[in-house]
């Protein structure tokens, strides 16, 4: 699976999604869960949670707690 992904100069695979597209499935099912995210990208719940946690630090999202599940909010 990771075979023909590139890598950065930092060895890291380079990331399949953009923040943008990130977002964008984040607006879609807003509140968006991060499993949502992740079903609605194709990529593991795992990868979703630290991209949009990326965006938390970057304050282009918000989390909340929605009863005992977290969800995503677009903050632009």
């Amino acid at each position: 699976m990771n075979g023909d992904r590139e890598r950065d100069e930092s060895g890291q695979f380079e990331a399949e999604h953009t923040d943008d597209e990130i977002i964008q499935a984040v607006r879609l099912n807003e509140p968006a869960g991060t499993q949502e995210v992740a079903d609605e990208l194709e990529i593991a719940r795992q990868s979703a949670d630290y991209r949009l946690r990326r965006l938390l630090d970057q304050g282009r999202v918000e989390k909340k707690m929605i009863g005992n599940s977290l969800a995503w909010e677009v903050t632009e």
